[in-house]
């Protein structure tokens, strides 16, 4: 049995059943309500709301400038377009660091004005009192591990993370604990395949991958970089599967011609 065309809603038991059957999680970011009633009739599971909203749709260098009441509008526009898939909301950089009533409270407003399913948040044990806190309230929680763009500036580098044995053992304990805290799913960006695939053998619940190698229980990717809207950013990780930056400049200019050639609108295009 495939979920795929038998659940009418994905729900965190849903993903917990795939990884015990061994059927891979499909995963994919959105940010409005267009592109989301796409991927969700196209039979996405999960959709995330991420904070790389502050990239592709701000135009912001990092994830950090975005604002907590920013993620609510873009997830608020994703969850009216969305009846089937998984949504699941990015805390954003400064609503959850400061001490676990403040990441509760932002929690529960993504929860209540956005209408989201669960909220996913960075880094390993040193949130792990919050997570308990927020999962205490009834809020699934999705961890992140690895590559955590928030922490950008104490890294340095987007490079691959854990390479080192020391860093990818602290990065198991800090998988291990994520999950003891109450963590329905995590998330492993730009590690080792090696590592990818330990971390998935050894926890019990779903581990999602991106540059995270193919043995992790899911894959999840930026939707601009997927459709090829992006143009300057090709990591290995990434496949694209349109080069619709180079389709929608076509178009455009095809628009632009028609019009300065007087052809559009023509006669049938007109009252």
């Amino acid at each position: 049995m495939s979920t795929h065309n038998e659940v009418k809603r994905v729900t965190t038991h849903t993903l917990q059943w795939m990884k015990q059957h061994g059927e891979k999680i499909s995963m994919l970011t959105a940010y409005d309500f267009s592109m989301a009633r796409i991927f969700d009739d196209a039979g996405i599971d999960v959709l995330l709301v991420g904070d790389s909203a502050s990239n592709v749709m701000a135009g912001h260098e990092t994830t950090l400038p975005i604002t907590l009441d920013q993620m609510i509008y873009h997830s608020q526009s994703v969850i009216r377009a969305c009846q089937r898939c998984l949504v699941i909301v990015d805390l954003p950089f400064g609503s959850y660091q400061g001490n676990s009533k403040e990441a509760l409270n932002s929690s529960i407003r993504i929860m209540k004005e956005a209408g989201a399913h669960g909220i996913k948040l960075e880094g390993g044990e040193e949130v792990c009192e919050s997570i308990k806190r927020i999962v205490g309230a009834g809020v699934p929680v999705m961890g992140h591990l690895g590559l955590t763009p928030q922490s950008i500036y104490k890294f340095g580098t987007y490079a691959v993370r854990a390479t080192e044995e020391e860093e990818a053992e602290i990065l198991l304990h800090n998988a291990r604990q994520l999950q003891n805290a109450g963590c329905f799913s995590l998330v492993l960006e730009k590690i080792p395949a090696s590592l990818g695939a330990a971390v998935a053998a050894q926890l019990k619940i779903p581990v999602i991958g991106i540059g995270a190698g193919m043995h992790v229980d899911g894959q999840v990717l930026v939707m601009h970089d997927m459709l090829g809207i992006t143009k300057n950013f090709s990591p290995r990780f990434l496949r694209r599967y349109l080069n619709l930056y180079d389709e929608i400049s076509t178009a455009t200019k095809e628009y632009i011609k028609d019009i300065k050639d007087k052809d559009f609108p023509n006669e049938s295009e007109q009252y």
